[in-house]
This record gives structure tokens, sequence and C-alpha cells, in this order.
């Protein structure tokens, strides 16, 4: 059996787009890709709201992706690949990110992962999805409409990130999108996401 680790933040966790809440099971791209992989693979969903790639959060502190990431490996090695689905978050005001330094961060987890006392998985870093412009009046805490334009640059740096790190890559934003509140990804793009990485999932670990 081959073992998927998705690392994300609210977008891995499956916050709903249209209520306050959490998508249903079936409704969650980590839970519809292991049913499109097959009995033969098990991914292991580990989303947590507001996760960042290496930032601490001053105002909800337990956020930082880099301090998350040793634990999370050791819990559930052997590991085949990891998905990293991280930088939403980093494109908050209070942390004063350019979407280099975000990626850097994606980076800097790629480099802890492969410290590890472990087998090495392959890795995937995904670009995440794009934040909707309508983000300054959307109610989450510390987005502006610097956040939206960060987001467009996310597949120019996370693609940078992942030829230096030798990761594999995928742009998120092509196949998913923000829904009403901006921020998470609709119903719909869960699952087109999750197709989408079916395929790519399955030439990686052949």
């Amino acid at each position: 059996m081959k073992h998927i680790l998705c690392f994300g933040d609210s977008n891995t966790h499956g916050s709903a787009t249209e209520y306050d809440g959490r998508y249903d099971y079936d409704d969650r791209w980590t839970i519809i890709l292991g049913k499109l992989l097959g009995p033969e693979y098990h991914v292991i969903e580990e989303g947590l709201g507001g996760r960042t790639t290496v930032f601490d959060d001053p105002f909800r502190p337990g956020k930082n992706g880099l301090r998350d990431i040793s634990n999370i490996l050791q819990t559930h090695k052997p590991l085949d690949l990891v998905i990293i689905m991280l930088g939403t978050n980093d494109t908050k005001q209070v942390y004063n990110a350019s979407v280099k330094s975000i990626a850097h961060g994606a980076e800097v987890i790629i480099e802890k992962i492969r410290s590890e006392d472990m087998p090495q998985p392959g890795i995937l870093l995904i670009s995440p999805i794009r934040i909707g412009e309508g983000i300054d009046s959307s109610g989450f805490e510390s987005y502006d409409y610097s956040s939206h334009q960060k987001s467009l640059e996310f597949p120019k740096w996370f693609r940078r990130t992942a030829e230096i790190t030798g990761s594999y890559f995928f742009d998120a934003a092509a196949v998913a999108h923000a829904g009403s509140d901006c921020l998470h990804m609709t119903k719909e793009s869960h699952r087109a996401f999750a197709e989408a990485l079916c395929g790519i999932v399955r030439d990686i670990l052949a």
C-alpha cells in the first residue's frame, strides 16, 4: 500500500466557502482522492485552518507549519508521498511577506522533510488557489487586496521552489477556485482538484 500525506491549511481541512464549517467527509478533496486512487493507496488528511509555511501567528498560536511537520511525519511514517499546499495564510498583512518569501517558506519545509531520519518520500508541491478580489470585505482577519495580488504570483514562485528542491509541482488554480468567501474552495473545486491530482499521484508512485 502507498501512503500519502496531505499537509496543508483550511483548504486541506475542507473548510466550506458557503457557510461556517467543514464540508462533509465525501466532499473533501483528500477523501475524494483516496477513493479515486483505490484501496492500494492510503491518503492521510493533515489540514489545519490558518496554517502557514514558517510564520508564527501572533493572534492564533500553533499555526506554524514548520513546527508541525516533524511530529506529523514521525506519526505517519513510512510515507511514499507528501503533498504540500500552504501559502494562502502567509499573504495576511500581519506577516508582510513577499511571494518570494512565502515560496521560500515552502522550501524550508521541504528541506525539513528531507532532513528527517526516515525513508524519504516523494514531494508534490502545490501552488494554492487564487484568493478572490473581494477578500477585503470577506470578514477574514488581516487579509486585504494585496493578498489577492500575491496569490496571482503563486504559480511562478512555487514552481521555482519545486525546481530548486527537485519536487513535483502542480498549480491548484488551474482546476480549482475560491467561492463566495474569496478564500476557500468550492465543493466542485474539491472534486476537480482531486481528479486532477489522481493521475499525477499515480504517475509519481508508479
